[in-house]
């Protein structure tokens, strides 16, 4: 049987992320009384709803920036890319939790665990498509590595901290998005292309 291309795996990530923000959006509701003050009301939501789509989109763009160190979809790859989508299929869920209790603490904790769940899979795909064997090792490697661990251990804190400040845990995630937003400097060509074997 013939092995998924990295190109298909891309293709493939790239409709889950669609279908992702697909129901975020029909998630949204408008408000029953027809005024601009009943539309403010729902602040709540339209910020939960704001913060998942840019975090969506954030996480789309580094996705794709990393699968193009990929050389063949190894079934590591394959799985690993799995869990990494399988965590950001949570967003959704946590979204609405957050947005229906009004930033609760609980909720606002459960959101920023997603977040940390989400990174710490992409620390995976991190280490599985950059070779760590190559010596010196790639300098986009060191800096995608550095800033995932350094937000891991910001949204486990921020998940903490939510529990009994959850706008400060929400915070801290957003904070923590800013540096995602331009994926790390270097390309496939610059850095390590070799798989590791699996």
């Amino acid at each position: 049987m013939r092995a998924a291309s990295p190109e298909r795996l891309s293709v493939f990530s790239d409709g889950i992320f669609a279908v992702l923000i697909t129901v975020l959006v029909l998630d949204l509701r408008p408000p029953e009384d027809p005024t601009f003050a009943a539309l403010l009301s729902l602040w709540h939501v339209w910020l939960s709803y704001a913060v998942s789509y840019l975090f969506i989109a954030i996480v789309w763009t580094n996705h794709h920036h990393l699968m193009r160190y990929a050389v063949e979809a190894t079934p590591r790859l394959v799985w690993f890319n799995f869990g990494h989508l399988f965590s950001a299929s949570l967003l959704p869920l946590s979204t609405a939790w957050m947005a229906v209790s009004k930033l609760g603490a609980q909720p606002v904790s459960f959101y920023a665990a997603i977040f940390f769940l989400v990174n710490a899979t992409y620390v995976l795909l991190i280490w599985e498509l950059i070779n760590p064997a190559e010596k010196p090792m790639p300098r986009v490697r060191k800096v995608m590595l550095l800033r995932a661990v350094a937000t891991l251990c910001l949204f486990g804190g921020a998940a903490l901290i939510a529990l009994k400040y959850p706008l400060t845990g929400l915070g801290i995630c957003v904070a923590c998005l800013a540096v995602y937003l331009k994926p790390a400097a270097g390309s496939p060509e610059a850095g390590s292309t070799k798989r590791i074997s699996s």
